[in-house]
């Protein structure tokens, strides 16, 4: 169940109807989940507890028609290619996908190469695909590569707006986020009408963080329910001391490292310089959630604003005009949107902890999900969560 079906509300804002990222006119999201075999590591067969998620900013040719678009590093431990063009042009100017650390590049070429076929092969394609991770080696194969092409493929195939599949899906499925079982989640709000009345949606990829560190709405909700109630990671129970190595995304006491990729949409009308301030304030939600940016996390954000449509592709041979009108939204009002990047951001991540679940992974390594109602128990001890009745 997700956070509102629990009767948990974060924060104050107004979320969506599907309260998702898709709540954003045009975006489009697609998984492909991998999963397959159980028991003892074999580099190269399994166990496979991993996939690739896509999001499509809009419902135009992205590739062609680009969005502005920005982009914050909290801490740098990670991979989302393309940010570089992004900073330079602050022009979102592809198909967004996210996988595991060691996919990265499989998945980039990936994205050219299914948007190369959609053009019939003739013609010429200019492009800096935007690609992100976060490591899944505690629970899956990592180092057998097992995601490939078609599956990029079948997620864009697959891309749609509606509900967004969350948990242990797409490139969330083998992730751990505060030693519990992560994952992709999702979240949205709408700002007031006296302030434009504008949608942001966030979609994050949760792979990061410490047990005792979890709070949710405020919480200490990881001290409550420590590792001797639901064991790390890789640790039998009960479990008064992390005897797992500290390592990319085992959210032990000793770890925490791991990372996050945060996708930040609005149909705002913002310039780039505003859609960097909009994914700056992601930090500002996992903050709320215990994260702090560990040392060898990787936490990279990127948020997009499709406001302003028609904008130049700057595709080599194609004729542009010298300029393009474009809207900006009063810097005066952007402050409801950094709300509700923070409060979306801490919704998505409490989602995909939430409707993960249970998975045991290579050598039997076990990430627990976190359970609904005992979240709710919790809450309500510190006086948070739903009212009775």
């Amino acid at each position: 169940m997700r956070a509102r079906e629990l009767g948990i509300e974060i924060g104050t804002g107004v979320p969506g109807p599907l309260n998702a990222i898709t709540d954003v006119v045009g975006v489009r999201v697609g998984h492909t989940t991998l999963i397959e075999g159980d028991g003892p590591l074999e580099v190269g067969r399994g166990p496979v507890r991993t996939g690739v998620t896509v999001v499509v900013p809009h419902a135009g040719d992205v590739w062609s028609e680009p969005v502005f678009a920005g982009c914050h590093r909290l801490n740098g431990n990670g991979e989302l290619t393309g940010l570089e063009w992004i900073r330079e042009s602050g022009l979102l100017g592809s198909t967004i996908a996210i996988t595991n650390t060691h996919s990265v590049g499989v998945v980039r070429d990936a994205l050219l190469r299914y948007e190369v076929a959609a053009r019939g092969g003739h013609e010429i394609l200019w492009g800096l695909p935007v690609v992100g991770e976060t490591w899944d080696g505690m629970l899956n194969d990592v180092n057998g590569f097992h995601v490939r092409p078609e599956h990029v493929a079948r997620a864009l195939d697959a891309a749609a707006g509606g509900p967004v599949a969350e948990g242990s899906v797409g490139g969330g499925t083998g992730m751990v986020c505060h030693g519990f079982k992560g994952g992709i989640g999702t979240a949205s709000r709408v700002v007031p009408e006296d302030r434009g009345g504008f949608t942001v949606g966030v979609l994050v990829q949760a792979n990061y963080g410490r047990r005792p560190r979890f709070q949710v709405d405020g919480v200490p909700v990881g001290q409550v329910i420590d590792a001797a109630e639901v064991p790390l990671p890789g640790m039998p129970a009960p479990a008064p001391a992390p005897t797992w190595p500290p390592g990319p995304g085992n959210g032990s006491e000793l770890g925490g490292a791991g990372s996050i990729i945060v996708l930040v949409a609005t149909d705002a009308p913002l310039l780039p310089n505003q859609c960097e301030r909009l994914a700056q304030r992601a930090g500002l939600g996992i903050a709320r959630t215990g994260g702090v940016g560990d040392h060898s996390s990787g936490d990279l954000f990127l948020a997009f604003a499709t406001g302003n449509r028609g904008l130049p592709g700057s595709i080599p041979g194609v004729e542009e005009p010298l300029t393009s009108p474009v809207r900006m939204l009063s810097n005066n009002f952007i402050s409801p949107l950094f709300d509700a990047v923070v409060e979306s951001t801490e919704e998505a991540i409490v989602n995909a902890l939430l409707q993960a679940g249970t998975m045991t992974g290579r050598d039997g390594v076990t990430a627990h999900g976190l359970d609904g109602h005992r979240l709710v128990e919790v809450l309500r001890q510190y006086g948070r969560g739903p009212r009775e009745g």
